[in-house]
């Protein structure tokens, strides 16, 4: 039969288009290439020492790498479903998208807004009460807890050891025939102190702020910040890392530092977060109860509650117009960070 030249137009046409559907499809599991150069540790020069510097840990491509399976992998978890990357996404800077607590196994609640996890190596202590002292212990507490992972600790390790591919990366990452606890750890650490936050908009803008300006609301929302909100989130890290009473309950369901310390005065206080990456965090404060960074200063400004342990700076609110709240909150979307939370050597 001859082919009429309108039917090798079509024929034609219909290659192409198959052979541009076959050239777009996306392999959502491609494994990056990360090079020795790629888990050399940056930060600014303004930044402090860290607190926790590897001496003891070395950093290897082959560690940071069993360290990311880990993290993503739910082989930690009792009923291998819920991982540590369940409760911490990159795209919203390792914090949990819109959940006010967390998630665990069996759909199970939990009783604290899930954190974000970055800069973890400027921190001596870990969760809103600090019930962890120190970055390689972090992870147990999620690990064991009945309503996360609820999982032992003997059990990962021995799950992991009946697993040949576990087997292989813990003797390229760490040149030992048996899988430990604290090699598990300690690789687990090389890849979560590897997240570091450090390229927002806010510090393109102290680098250099001729070729990085800040419109006025940022520039006023930088002058408002510094003068009533760095008392507590102390800039570069945008944390102290106290522990304060910032006025949520007269009461408290949640006794916060207190649980940990059984000292009075410490009743109701909560770790003071980082606000880096604030702008996707949310929900806010560690029961996650405000949606929203201007419910967080309506609170602020008119809604704290007044009791014992109250911080003394809160005492009578923080006054703010409408215009300062607009003009605060767009300076805190200066500090999103948008390459960290797409940065390829972090991604499952």
């Amino acid at each position: 039969m001859k082919i009429k030249p309108s039917q090798k137009l079509l024929f034609g046409l219909i290659s192409i288009l198959l052979l541009s559907f076959s050239s777009c499809k996306v392999d959502s599991k491609v494994i990056p290439i990360v090079t020795d150069d790629d888990i050399v540790l940056k930060w600014p020069v303004y930044f402090p020492s860290p607190i926790y510097n590897f001496e003891e840990n070395p950093r290897t491509k082959e560690g940071f790498l069993l360290g990311k399976k880990l993290f993503y992998d739910p082989i930690l978890s009792r009923d291998n479903t819920i991982s540590c990357g369940s409760c911490h996404q990159q795209f919203v800077a390792f914090a949990q998208a819109d959940h006010k607590v967390s998630h665990g196994i069996n759909n199970l609640l939990g009783v604290r807004n899930s954190p974000a996890l970055f800069n973890l190596i400027w921190q001596k202590e870990f969760f809103f009460d600090g019930g962890s002292k120190h970055i390689e212990l972090q992870p147990i507490g999620p690990i064991t807890n009945p309503v996360e992972m609820d999982e032992t600790i003997e059990r990962v390790v021995y799950k992991l050891g009946q697993n040949a591919a576990y087997r292989s990366l813990f003797k390229s990452a760490f040149d030992s025939d048996s899988i430990t606890s604290q090699l598990m750890l300690k690789a687990i650490v090389q890849f979560m102190g590897s997240l570091i936050s450090a390229n927002s908009r806010y510090d393109k803008y102290i680098q250099d702020p001729v070729n990085n300006p800040f419109n006025n609301d940022e520039k006023s929302g930088l002058a408002l910040f510094e003068k009533k909100c760095a008392n507590c989130h102390v800039p570069p890290l945008f944390t102290d890392n106290s522990y304060r009473n910032n006025g949520l309950d007269e009461t408290f369901m949640d006794s916060g530092r207190f649980r940990i310390t059984n000292i009075n005065s410490d009743m109701g206080k909560f770790k003071v977060p980082s606000l880096r990456n604030i702008e996707l965090t949310y929900p806010y404060m560690h029961d996650g109860r405000y949606e929203t960074l201007e419910k967080v200063l309506n609170h602020y400004s008119s809604e704290i509650k007044q009791s014992a342990t109250l911080d003394p700076v809160l005492t009578n609110g923080i006054a703010l117009s409408i215009t300062e709240k607009a003009q605060i909150i767009a300076f805190l979307k200066a500090l999103t960070d948008k390459e960290f939370i797409k940065d390829v050597r972090f991604k499952e």
